[in-house]
């Protein structure tokens, strides 16, 4: 098998020089093999696969529960349909925080196991040697700022952060000691688009915006949001492109009222 073929056509050098030239970066989540299957094959540059998994998949209200075999799961399925994007794969609550030696073998074990591209974490400077410790291994790593949904009991809020002066000021140093140790690129989430621009700006590396503006390198939002099949999140930054709630909703009452009639299987739809 030719290396062409195997390789995929995005990598973390394509997005700095995506960035260069002012292309900016399109990023959505995906989580199972079917779906990632159609966002890649639309042309999307990065698929994160999120542990937005816990909310959307699983009905967690927060990010906290999902676990690293689970998210290895959602990866793999993930992989095994992606043959343009980059993929890039969040690590669970639990598996960075507070020893750089655990964070290692989690990113390792995610590498390993699912053939995925790059790692997510989220936090500036308090896991600054997790981060360092897993780039000295060679794999990868997404930075994530802004709001952090895995700090979520430390916020107690949803609400956009660094508006303050000096949480923004906490934020740019984050932002820059993120690209000093080697992150190839850095979420901003929830953050004054005027913050998100400078952040952007002063950076070499990408940066992806979900609810901080047009001043980033790029945007992500969560697939199930954007798609309008959960329509309980209705934040100001997101843009619902389908309304796939009620075409599927639609689609499953006329399935039933077919079967309860007798209409379902016709003639031609049995052997």
């Amino acid at each position: 098998m030719s290396v062409e073929s195997t390789t995929r056509a995005v990598t973390t050098l394509r997005l700095k020089e995506m960035k260069g030239r002012g292309e900016k970066i399109s990023m959505l989540t995906s989580y199972d093999f079917s779906m990632a299957t159609i966002v890649d094959a639309a042309g999307i540059d990065v698929i994160l696969v999120g542990d937005s998994a816990a909310n959307v998949m699983a009905g967690y209200e927060t990010t906290l529960p999902i676990t690293l075999d689970q998210m290895i799961y959602h990866a793999r399925s993930v992989t095994r349909a992606v043959k343009r994007a980059l993929v890039v794969v969040d690590m669970p609550f639990g598996t960075y925080q507070g020893d750089s030696q655990a964070a290692l073998d989690s990113a390792i074990r995610i590498m390993k196991e699912t053939e995925a591209d790059a790692v997510k974490m989220e936090g500036g400077e308090e896991i600054l040697d997790s981060i360092k410790r897993i780039l000295s291994a060679g794999i990868p790593v997404m930075g994530h700022l802004g709001l952090t949904p895995q700090s979520i009991h430390k916020f107690g809020t949803y609400t956009v952060r660094a508006k303050e002066e000096a949480e923004a000021q906490r934020l740019l140093h984050d932002a820059h000691l993120l690209e000093e140790a080697g992150c190839f690129s850095i979420v901003l989430e929830k953050i004054p688009a005027t913050l998100a621009t400078r952040v952007s700006q002063e950076l070499s590396i990408p940066t992806i915006g979900i609810g901080a503006g047009a001043g980033t390198d790029g945007q992500v939002l969560v697939i199930h949001d954007m798609l309008g099949i959960n329509k309980g999140f209705s934040p100001r930054f997101l843009r619902r492109y389908a309304d796939l709630h009620e075409v599927m909703s639609d689609a499953v009452s006329r399935y039933i009222e077919d079967v309860k009639s007798g209409d379902f299987p016709n003639d031609k739809e049995q052997y």
